[in-house]
């Protein structure tokens, strides 16, 4: 009985000894399936990194500001008897652009000219009479002093009348009417802005350590939220002679030709100072570069060498220095070779080491002044 015990145990060992064994060996060859694995390549484009002169610029936020801009208003009270303008319409200087009522003025003026020619006459009796020695020096002077201030008289309510046509200032073009046809007004009230925009400015601030770099004539380009650099580029017309103590920023002023009138006062800007020469960098588009917090990297195609010893198509992840970009374009200041293939998109799917297949039939925008498509 006892023996039979023992040969059904030993039989029992070793059936299970046999199981594992061939379960071993079974996942031995699943392990060694699984990292011969290679993956699908990914379908990726690249290009072939080249040095080329970058040249030296300083990127800022500007603001557009017309050359003269004002708010015409009312420069004595009165109401208004005419409108002669029309919103949004160009104007000359001397241009009549409202006329108040001088009905009052100009019975007054009259009463004036009355006096003024009543006291001229007196005037010139006296000065006959003075010449006959009939009246005193005192009395001529009095007459004469009478003379003179009835002409200012007549000159003053000229002037009054004449302050109450209001005309352009300068040639500009007219913003929105803000008054209405028998509307009083108080001195001071707005009747409409008036802005000359050709030429026009664009103010903008650069950081207190880059101002011996900005000199007067030097050569701006400005986009407009994004868009492309504008053709016809401004040159800097004034620098600021203060740092302001609460951004430790220069203010400058760069003046544009702007006859087509697409730069408007108050319109944000993106501006670009150029300041001559430049250096030879290596310059990528933008969606090359994949970002992170530890750092910024690139992925470089070359053979790269499996663990079964056979040499495939495969990409290195390479971390670079990056230093200021330019339309669609990124410098890399350092970590790159001129020579060297880059993955300029895709960059998200890839890891260090993975195999990739190269694709040019269509390459991502790569133009250091991109501009946006009509539609």
């Amino acid at each position: 009985m006892a023996r039979r015990m023992i040969l059904m145990l030993a039989a029992m060992a070793l059936f299970i000894t046999s199981v594992g064994f061939v379960k071993f060996r079974q996942i031995q060859a699943a392990v060694a399936q699984a990292s011969s694995f290679q993956p699908p390549p990914e379908a990726v484009t690249t290009i072939i990194a080249e040095q080329k002169l970058w040249p030296d610029t300083i990127d800022a936020i500007g603001t557009v500001v017309a050359a003269r801009g004002v708010t015409v208003t009312a420069d004595l009270p009165g109401i208004v008897q005419k409108i002669d303008f029309d919103s949004g319409r160009k104007v000359s200087a001397g241009d009549v652009l409202v006329q108040l009522d001088t009905r009052q003025e100009r019975a007054q003026l009259a009463s004036a000219e009355a006096q003024r020619d009543l006291t001229g006459l007196n005037l010139e009796r006296m000065r006959g009479l003075r010449e006959k020695g009939v009246v005193s020096q005192a009395e001529y002077d009095r007459a004469d002093a009478d003379s003179k201030q009835a002409e200012a008289r007549v000159g003053e309510m000229h002037a009054t009348i004449g302050r109450k046509t209001i005309r352009a200032p300068f040639t500009g073009i007219l913003g929105l009417r803000q008054v209405n046809l028998g509307q009083y007004l108080n001195g001071g009230d707005p009747i409409v802005p008036l802005q000359s925009l050709d030429p026009i400015y664009v103010n903008f601030a650069t950081p207190q350590q880059r101002v011996g770099e900005l000199r007067v004539g030097a050569e701006v380009r400005v986009a407009e939220g994004g868009r492309s650099l504008v053709k016809a580029a401004g040159r800097i017309t004034a620098v600021d002679s203060i740092v302001d103590q609460a951004t430790r920023n220069v203010q400058a002023q760069a003046t544009f030709e702007n006859p087509d009138g697409k730069l408007h006062p108050g319109m944000f800007v993106e501006a670009q100072i150029v300041l001559g020469g430049g250096r030879s960098l290596i310059a990528l588009p933008a969606s090359a570069i994949s970002y992170a917090p530890y750092g910024d990297s690139i992925f470089i195609v070359e053979d790269v060498k499996g663990p079964d010893g056979r040499t495939y198509r495969g990409v290195r992840q390479q971390f670079v220095k990056l230093g200021p970009a330019r339309g669609d374009q990124v410098a890399v200041v350092s970590g790159l070779d001129a020579g060297k293939e880059v993955v300029p998109s895709g960059v998200f799917k890839l890891r260090n080491g993975a195999s990739v297949q190269v694709n040019n039939q269509v390459q991502p925008a790569n133009d250091p002044a991109p501009r946006p498509e009509e539609g």
